[in-house]
């Protein structure tokens, strides 16, 4: 993670500037941290492509007048959510789901409960 980044120095306290890329629902643009001083030289990016949310850090400083140099001090990661639940980790047993992929979380059913629905299926030959 972080130590595979050479050259990275210490770690910042400051609030970081959050970049949101192509999170257009209600849910994507609601955020939990709080709002950084303007003189911070800390960038988080979030981007989301195709589900898989990819977490950058990067800290810039200004060259001169018109150009920044940017480096990235780690981690980085992806992630593809399975599951938001409201609330905190002490009352993960009781906290309502806010969102969810489907595909992930569904009860077992059985193992190809969609086939089991079938009763017959009939395959026609290719020309």
């Amino acid at each position: 993670m972080r130590d595979d980044v050479p050259d990275i120095g210490t770690m910042s306290e400051a609030y970081p500037h959050l970049i949101f890329h192509n999170f257009s629902s209600r849910l994507g643009q609601r955020y939990l941290f709080p709002v950084p001083k303007e003189d911070s030289r800390r960038v988080i990016t979030f981007a989301n492509q195709e589900d898989f949310i990819s977490f950058r850090h990067h800290t810039y400083k200004k060259t001169d007048h018109r150009n920044v140099e940017l480096s990235e001090v780690g981690p980085r990661f992806e992630i593809k959510l399975y599951m938001i639940k409201l609330g905190t980790l002490e009352n993960e047993a009781t906290a309502d789901i806010e969102w969810r992929h489907h595909s992930y979380t569904l009860p077992k059913r059985g193992s190809f409960s969609a086939w089991s629905k079938i009763s017959h299926i009939s395959v026609c030959p290719s020309h």
